[in-house]
Parts: structure tokens; C-alpha cells; sequence
């Protein structure tokens, strides 16, 4: 049979003191005389007692927590931006209650009054990627200082921390440009996500700078930006009567698909067609040829987004502006697109 977790009640009446007492010792309050803080602090530890963090943060009104909510813990892109969120929360004294929404709209809303009921004293999210209604988010920005992250919209008056997609997506095209290519395909997503959208726009701006003729048959949009699509969309690519001679895929699975269909069908990567994905996950260097890439700092997005919050935190009274805050990314040049 498992123990009772004890109480500050508990030890209260094995000391003959009371409750206000022995919470005002094991926070060490001047007002409490050293001996009287060593038993409070003995019998406590002989207890094994935890404090409730939950019960002190309705008392305070703090507890020294951070919620975060992302479409997905298991992608590899957010195990380094959990890793920024971790370290930095924990430098700075805070703890992390972690959630996930699947990329399901009603999920993100339950997971934020979730939070809002555990007492959290700010969230971090990235979008589900069908986010349309916002009213859920603009109700907790009432409630709790929000900062979104990773996957944002400009729709949402808070402060926001990303890469910069846009010119991310520019230097990945201007390199196939650079080394001589001229028709170059993009697999995106269909639906609307602030990333794809950013890229793609990137993508659109390379080709008007560099006079090269948009072509809608090349740029190519899918529900699900994965390595089956990939390789379904470099299929639907390479049996067009004018084939691309380059293919920007906006993000590495979708990339690696493409790679696999080329080497399925024999075509010589990158002298017949260069590949460039997105993210620089562990996959890219796996694959053969070794995949060019655009490296997202995910750490030091995760642990930026975190000072931003932990300073909103502090100041929730002052006229904060919100504000874009630009991670800068760059280029890793390997065999996809250039062989030495």
C-alpha cells in the first residue's frame, strides 16, 4: 500500500505548531528563528515532504512555470528547439510543462485553458498548422503573457520569435542560380502556414531578381510535406516534357524524398538536378548524395523565445511592443548541389 504524501498540515501537529508557521520556516521568513526552521526542515525531510507547487502558485500567483505547446515533440526540428526552451528556462528558475497538438486546432485550444488551469505564468506556442481562429489565443493573451514561436502568424498581436524564412528561402534558390541553374521546382505546403508561405515568397523573389520567368507547373503544393510526397512530387516533376533542372523542397523530409525518387529513376544529382531541402536535420547527411540544406538554430530560437517571455513575465503592466524577432539561419552547401 502506498504511503500518504504528507502535508504542511501534518507536520504542523507532529510539531505542536501551526500551518502558517511551518510554511513560513520552510521558506526560510526571517521571522522564524533558526531552530525553529532546523525542526520545521529535519521533520519535513524525514516526511519526505514535497512541496505543492500548484497550491503556492494560487497563494503567490506565481509558480514558476512556462507552458509550451508545439504541433509535434516528436519531429526532430523541436527536440532542439525544446533544448534551447529547457536550458534557458532552467538557468533563469523556471519549470516546463511540455504539450502537444498534433497539428489539430481543437487539441492547441484545449492544451491552452489547460495551461491557463494549471497556473502557468506564460506560454510559448507554435501554430498548429490549420490555425484559423484565433479567438482562443487572443482569450489567454488577456489571461498570460504568450510568445509564439517557430510556427507563427501575423495575425497575432504578441511578440514572435522565428528564423528568417523569407531570406532563407531566397539564399537557398540564389545558390541553385548561382551554380547554373535556371528551372528550378518548389514542393511546398498547400495549406497556409506562415513558414511555407515565407519561403515561398523567398523563392519567388531569387527567380524576380535573377529574371527568371515563373512557371506554375514547377511549383508544386502538398497537404502532408513528407518524404512519401517528396518522392511522389519529384516523380510528377521528372516526367514533365520541360523537367526542372532543380528542385527547392521546404524542408528536409520532403527533400530526402525527392533524392530517393532521382536515384530510383538514375538521374545524376545535382549535374541533371540539384536538390535543396530545409532544416538541416540528422537525415541529411545520411542520405546519399548528402543533402543541401538551410540549418535552423532551433537552441537558440527555443532559449530566445524564452527570454522574451520570462521578460514579459516581469513586466506585464509595461506597454511591451510586439515585435518580430528574426533568428538568422544559413546555407550548408553539400553534394545535392555541389560537388567539389
Amino acid at each position: 500500500m502506498k504511503s500518504k504524501i504528507p502535508t504542511l498540515k501534518e507536520i504542523a501537529t507532529k510539531l505542536g505548531l501551526s500551518i502558517s508557521t511551518v510554511s513560513r520556516a520552510l521558506n526560510d521568513h526571517p521571522d522564524i528563528s533558526a531552530p525553529t526552521r532546523k525542526r520545521v526542515k529535519d521533520l519535513a525531510a524525514e516526511l519526505n515532504y514535497i512541496p505543492n507547487i500548484f497550491a503556492k502558485g494560487f497563494r503567490t500567483h506565481k509558480t514558476n512555470i512556462i507552458g509550451v505547446i508545439v504541433p509535434s515533440i516528436t519531429h526532430y526540428f523541436t527536440t532542439t528547439l525544446m533544448r534551447g526552451i529547457l536550458e534557458e528556462a532552467s538557468l533563469q528558475g523556471y519549470r516546463v510543462i511540455v504539450s502537444e497538438s498534433n497539428d489539430d486546432v481543437d487539441k492547441q485550444t484545449e492544451m491552452l485553458n489547460t495551461m491557463i488551469q494549471f497556473g502557468v505564468d506564460g506560454v510559448l506556442l507554435s501554430l498548429s498548422k490549420m490555425t484559423r481562429d484565433i479567438s482562443s489565443i487572443l482569450k489567454l493573451m488577456n489571461t498570460l503573457p504568450l510568445i509564439l514561436f517557430d510556427k507563427a502568424s501575423n495575425k497575432i498581436p504578441c511578440t514572435q520569435v522565428v528564423i528568417n524564412e523569407e531570406e532563407a528561402g531566397y539564399n537557398a534558390v540564389e545558390h541553385l542560380i548561382n551554380i547554373g541553374k535556371r528551372r528550378i521546382a518548389i514542393i511546398k505546403e498547400s495549406e497556409f502556414s506562415y513558414n511555407s508561405e515565407k519561403r515561398y515568397e523567398g523563392y519567388l523573389r531569387a527567380l524576380k531578381e535573377n529574371n527568371i520567368p515563373v512557371d506554375e507547373k514547377i511549383i508544386l503544393s502538398v497537404d502532408d510535406i513528407s518524404i512519401k510526397q517528396g518522392k511522389r512530387m519529384a516523380n510528377v516533376l521528372m516526367s514533365l516534357k520541360e523537367k526542372p533542372d532543380a528542385i527547392f523542397a521546404i524542408t528536409d523530409g520532403a527533400a530526402i524524398g525527392v533524392i530517393k525518387a532521382l536515384n530510383k529513376l538514375n538521374v545524376k544529382i545535382p549535374e541533371e538536378v540539384a536538390v535543396v531541402g530545409f532544416s538541416n536535420s540528422i537525415n541529411s547527411t545520411i542520405i546519399e548524395p548528402m543533402l543541401t540544406t538551410i540549418d535552423q538554430p532551433g537552441q537558440k530560437i527555443g532559449a530566445t523565445a524564452v527570454k522574451y517571455l520570462i521578460e514579459e513575465m516581469k513586466h506585464p503592466n509595461a506597454m511591451l511592443i510586439n515585435k518580430t524577432v528574426e533568428i538568422r539561419s544559413h546555407l550548408i552547401i553539400r553534394d545535392s548541389t555541389f560537388k567539389v
